[in-house]
């Protein structure tokens, strides 16, 4: 086949498969049997490796994940990407439905579209000429990350639109459905990784992966809810607008309805919490929002959310069960947790059999004994615990839980420190303990050694292999290989993870060794203050103590674990090992705020949050988040908060960003 004729039938196939898919995937109603789209598929697949020149970005060959990204560009939103105000039970519905009459100065019936309050990542996605350019994250809703490539792996959202001369900007949500959500758990949890809390935490977590096609296997999907702004001349309502969407092939938010009046609203959300359950995807509530467009106009906005629309939040889903035992478990800094063990019960959308019951504190707080009939509740329809008991249910046989006074795997005695609620294992060489250090110096975090997860650590650890964080850096591949389901090249791939681990940032191996309290924050934190390990060590607790975003407390703890000969030890280990312990050489160059307190409210034009911080830092100064009378200038912003009526009642100086970067010499 000759070029001209390859391109074509090659444009031939692609509009087919993307009408195909729009059948399918869209409408769920296909015209063709899947063997026949393959063939379509594979024949597309076959011209585009013989044509390669002919590989476009809109082909439908291109949604399996581009090239690796080096980091995510920030992308600054057109109009600002806005949150929306929450209510949480029918008497606040009707408030907002009589402020919206009273600012429109109308009397009658409102009609509202009600729609499903999808548990997900809000996003942005624009078109040009029909054809996909841009995906973002929402980020502060002025400036988000450019999640393009990520995005163009959901197969749900076409590449191209039905309409390829149309240009438009939507809003939507990302989100990962329940069976996928359980799979991919179930897959981290056999090899080791910590399973995501929630659908929302798992789709956010998948977007931020660098590597598209890494997000490609996680099969996320997408709706679209709104528009930035009108987009067809001739529709003057919400629902209409998101008809014409769908149209144009655009996965659309599933069962959105039309109600008049408020009683009508109520009536639709309580029709929809009873079928939640039922579907394929998670939602926390229901989103109301006016359905005129004009209405839209003249109601507007506030800082940080439309006036027109609100969303109302389910409670949490919840179920009795039988309280048949509490074990306790032991944590890496040797905090022993209770954990209930249930009679499994099925609760919004997965069997129950376990959770934390955090401290005995909680425990006496909730009053429940071994054998009680006890109330489980789902945060966010995922996370489960206990919130309650039924009395009226106890027999007087029930037992209470007591406290243990040794440790449950070593056998050590258990203390339970003045200024505490937990209650702990004091001895270092606690087999469980060893095992939660490695599994937090190997999480993604921190050393991020991929392969390096719970259960192995464990048999590493049970076997004698591994008897601290720093013998992982003398395993060989014959001792790997002697592990059950150990083979050559997982092995292999694990000494070499663990090799590239040793050139982890700095401040990844302050957090990695679990000094008590110190976060991934504060950890950066300390890392720009002490260029290297040995500084650290050495530094007294009050001058920790007066870094911005330590202070006593975490001051106490990081001077406490150097004072520890065998953290110290530990550290010799890992520096022998090659494992990088100091910062990159600071960036020369002037300091104009150079010991100067900065702080920033309001949305500015050229930076995001995180770069305004990153800048006044870099230039020698402080960027602190509460105004007080050390505070030296307020950078202020479009829609400043509070901050900045505090700066004027302090009289701190004021400045624009303008002035900002003429005090810095940008200008």
């Amino acid at each position: 086949m000759k070029e001209e004729e390859a391109k074509k039938r090659i444009e031939e196939l692609r509009n087919r498969i993307n009408y195909h898919n729009y059948r399918y995937y869209i409408l769920a109603d296909p015209e063709i049997s899947d063997e026949k789209y393959d063939e379509l598929y594979r024949e597309l697949v076959s011209l585009e490796e013989q044509f390669p020149q002919l590989i476009t970005p809109d082909s439908p060959t291109q949604k399996v994940g581009g090239e690796p990204l080096k980091e995510f560009k920030s992308v600054r939103h057109e109009l600002p990407m806005l949150s929306l105000d929450n209510t949480y039970n029918f008497d606040e519905i009707r408030e907002f439905d009589r402020r919206i009459k009273e600012l429109l100065g109308v009397n009658e019936d409102i009609e509202y579209t009600v729609e499903p309050k999808i548990d997900g990542v809000a996003v942005r996605v624009v078109y040009e000429k029909g054809v996909l350019k841009l995906g973002a994250t929402r980020g502060n809703g002025i400036v988000g990350d450019d999640i393009t490539e990520n995005i163009k792996t959901i197969k749900r959202l076409p590449l191209k639109l039905l309409d390829a001369t149309i240009d438009i900007d939507v809003r939507g949500e990302v989100f990962m459905d329940r069976n996928t959500f359980l799979e991919l758990n179930e897959i981290r949890e056999e090899s080791g990784e910590k399973p995501f809390a929630n659908p929302r935490n798992a789709a956010a977590g998948s977007l931020k992966l660098l590597d598209p096609k890494e997000v490609a296997k996680r099969n996320l999907d997408l709706f679209i809810h709104s528009v930035s702004r009108q987009i067809f001349p001739d529709i003057s309502t919400h629902f209409d607008t998101l008809k014409r969407l769908r149209k144009l092939g655009l996965p659309v938010i599933e069962n959105n309805a039309l109600a008049t009046g408020i009683n009508e609203v109520i009536d639709a959300i309580n029709s929809w919490d009873k079928l939640r359950e039922e579907q394929r995807y998670m939602t926390d509530g229901m989103v109301i929002k006016v359905n005129r467009l004009d209405f839209h106009d003249k109601l507007g906005n506030t800082a940080k959310a439309p006036r027109w629309a609100i969303a109302y939040k389910f409670k949490a889903k919840q179920a009795r069960t039988e309280l048949k035992d509490v074990i306790f478990q032991v944590g890496r800094t040797g905090i022993v947790t209770p954990v209930a063990i249930l009679k499994p019960v099925f609760l919004a959308g997965s069997t129950i059999s376990r959770t934390t019951l955090h401290n005995m504190d909680e425990i006496k707080r909730l009053g429940i004994k071994i054998g009680d009939t006890v109330v489980v509740e789902k945060g966010g329809d995922v996370i489960p615990k206990i919130v309650g008991y039924e009395s009226s249910y106890r027999k007087g046989n029930e037992k209470e839980i007591l406290p243990p006074k040794i440790c449950p795997v070593c056998e050590s005695k258990l203390v339970k420190l003045p200024d505490e609620v937990a209650i702990r294992c004091i001895n270092i060489n606690c087999p469980a303990q060893i095992k939660r250090r490695i599994e937090h110096f190997a999480e993604r975090n921190a050393m991020d050694i991929r392969g390096l997860g719970e259960e192995l650590i464990s048999k590493l650890v049970d076997t004698g292999f591994v008897k601290d964080i720093a013998s992982i850096y003398t395993l060989k591949p014959e001792e790997l290989m002697s592990i059950e389901r150990m083979g050559k090249k997982s092995s292999e791939n694990l000494i070499a993870a663990i090799e590239k681990s040793k050139d982890r940032d700095y401040f990844r191996v302050l957090y990695a060794l679990g000094i008590r309290y110190v976060g991934i924050n504060t950890a950066k934190i300390l890392a720009k203050k002490y260029r290297n390990i040995d500084e650290l060590a050495e530094a007294k607790s009050d001058d920790l103590a007066s870094i911005e975003g330590v202070g006593p407390k975490i001051a106490e703890s990081i001077t406490d674990f150097f004072n520890t000969a065998r953290n110290r030890d530990l550290i010799e280990k890992l520096k022998n090992f090659g494992v990088r312990m100091e910062s990159e050489k600071m960036e020369s160059g002037p300091k104009p705020l150079k010991g100067l307190k900065i702080v920033v409210t309001g949305s500015l034009k050229n930076y995001s949050r995180q770069e305004i911080k990153d800048l006044i830092e870099s230039m020698g100064g402080h960027s602190t988040e509460s105004v007080s009378k050390a505070t030296d200038y307020v950078i202020v912003g479009e829609n400043p908060g509070s901050k900045y009526e505090k700066a004027l009642k302090l009289n701190i100086k004021t400045i624009s960003e303008e002035e900002f970067e003429k005090l810095i010499g940008k200008n």
